[in-house]
C-alpha cells in the first residue's frame, strides 16, 4: 500500500512520540534529519505537536485537588502542547517560522519550510487543528503519527488479535470510535476530526510516529505500514 503527497505535507505528531515518559532526544534528533532529507527536496512541513506526558501529569494533579471542568482540563493539554511546540521550533529555528501557530489564521501563508502548530482550543485536538489546517491550506491529507500503527476495529492492547485496517471509509471508521469528544481519550483520529475530515473530504494516513524509515517510505510514495482512512 502506497499514498501520494503533494509537497505541503501537513503532521500531526503525537505527544506521546516527542514525550512519552521523558523527552525523546534520540527520536527528535531522527525526526530532524528526516524532514531536512525533504526539505532540501522542497517540501514544506506544517508540523502540530501534541501533549504527551506533561499534559496527563497537569491534568491529574489538578483533578486529584479539583473537581476541574473539561474546558479546564483542556486548557491544561493545550498549554503542554504549546511547550513540545516551542521545542519543535527551537530545534527547526533556522527553516521554522519564528511563530508558533495557536491560533486559526494566525498563519494565511507557509512562508518558511517548516510551521510548527499547536493546540489552538478546547473540544479542538491537535489532529482536528492538523485536519482544519489541511482544509485551511488546500492539501489533501494529513499524517497522523502516534503510538498507533494501523487502525484497529478494538484496542489491541487488551485484545491482542484485533484486527487491523489497510483502508477505512471515515463511515467506517467512525462507527469503531465514540461519537463525542472526551478530553484525554485516545484514538487514532478523535470523534471532531473525524467528522471534520469526512466533512471536507481530508484523508488520514496512520502511521507509528516511532518508526521514521516507514515515515520516510511514505512520503516517497513507496509501500508503508499504516492505515488510510477517506
Amino acid at each position: 500500500m502506497n499514498h501520494r503527497f503533494g509537497k505541503t505535507i501537513v503532521v500531526s505528531l503525537g505527544g506521546s512520540i516527542i514525550y512519552p515518559n521523558q523527552i525523546d532526544i534520540k527520536f527528535l534528533k531522527q525526526f530532524n534529519s528526516s524532514v531536512r532529507k525533504f526539505i532540501k527536496k522542497d517540501y514544506k512541513f506544517v508540523i502540530v505537536t501534541g501533549g504527551g506526558k506533561p499534559a496527563r501529569i497537569f491534568q491529574e494533579a489538578a483533578y486529584k485537588v479539583s473537581q476541574i471542568k473539561n474546558d479546564d482540563k483542556d486548557w491544561l493539554g493545550i498549554h503542554a502542547t504549546r511547550l513540545n511546540a516551542h521545542l519543535l521550533r527551537t530545534i527547526f529555528q533556522d527553516i521554522a517560522d519564528p511563530v508558533i501557530f495557536d491560533i486559526r489564521y494566525k498563519i494565511k501563508k507557509l512562508a518558511h519550510p517548516v510551521t510548527i502548530g499547536s493546540g489552538w482550543r478546547p473540544g479542538w485536538s491537535t489532529d482536528f487543528v492538523s485536519a482544519q489546517i489541511a482544509a485551511d491550506f488546500k492539501v489533501k491529507e494529513f499524517i497522523n503519527a502516534g503510538k498507533a500503527a494501523y487502525v484497529f476495529e478494538r484496542d489491541p492492547k487488551k485484545f491482542p488479535k484485533a484486527k487491523k485496517f489497510e483502508k477505512l471509509s471515515w463511515a467506517e471508521y467512525r462507527k469503531l470510535i465514540p461519537a463525542k469528544w472526551i478530553p484525554g481519550f485516545s484514538s487514532p483520529v478523535d470523534p471532531v476530526a473525524a467528522r471534520l475530515c469526512q466533512k471536507e473530504k481530508i484523508t488520514a494516513v496512520v502511521i507509528n510516529g516511532k518508526n521514521l524509515k516507514n515515515f520516510e517510505n511514505l512520503l516517497q510514495g513507496q509501500p508503508f505500514q499504516g492505515t488510510i482512512v477517506q
